[in-house]
């Protein structure tokens, strides 16, 4: 289902024709409801950078919204070696001063980085202990692809559009005050919806046969 469908079905289902900036937030807030909820490997992103000698601050992406791991290793090649997550205070403790130097071996959310004196919307990481030499680095991290509302077509469209279909009709009834029977009309069909995607983003996309033995129904 692309963004041309999902907004006729939705203008169906509500036998009501909405603004587009209204129509835009119905489904962008489904988008976030559902990415909130289930893990799709399509909310996965992976880039590499570089890790300075002597900085032991690392700057996020500007999509950047939470990490699934950050890894070091040699700029001209060699072993990586994945941080471990800890706080701020607990790096501040461990290594009090700058001049506590090797390799990173953990990592924490440090919150915006300041760009002459300006602090700014992007996310930065602290490691410690601070980096000796600089080192190459690669960071998977979680982020919200492309709406659908710009894109035209996504992955979920494609691939989940019941989910993106009825948690948009919710938000559009909770616009349009609807009828309470209705409202729960709709909110439970996301509801089923959004947990056959768990089953498959939480469930079916984690696992293998080989690794977990194929499912099997109880025979009584």
């Amino acid at each position: 289902m692309n963004y041309a469908a999902l907004v006729t079905a939705i203008s169906d289902y509500t036998e009501n024709t909405f603004p587009t900036t209204a129509m835009n937030t119905f489904i962008t807030q489904a988008e976030q409801r559902i990415y909130n909820t289930v893990q799709f490997p399509s909310l996965r992103k992976n880039v590499t950078g570089t890790v300075t000698a002597s900085n032991k601050y690392l700057s996020c992406p500007d999509d950047f919204l939470a990490p699934y791991s950050v890894a070091v290793f040699p700029s001209g090649g060699g072993d990586y070696t994945y941080l471990l997550n800890k706080d701020v205070n607990f790096i501040r403790e461990a290594y009090p001063s700058t001049s506590n130097t090797g390799t990173p071996k953990y990592y924490a959310l440090f919150g915006p980085a300041v760009v002459a004196s300006t602090i700014t919307t992007e996310l930065s990481l602290i490691l410690g202990p601070t980096p000796d030499v600089n080192y190459s680095a690669e960071l998977h991290y979680y982020y919200y692809p492309e709406s659908i509302t710009t894109a035209s077509t996504t992955w979920l469209g494609d691939n989940f559009d019941s989910v993106l279909l009825y948690g948009s009709l919710v938000e559009a009834y909770t616009y349009m005050k609807g009828e309470q029977d209705m409202m729960a009309l709709y909110d439970n069909k996301f509801k089923e919806a959004i947990g056959l995607a768990k089953r498959l983003g939480d469930g079916m996309e984690r696992q293998d046969a080989y690794r977990s033995g194929q499912y099997r129904q109880a025979v009584t």
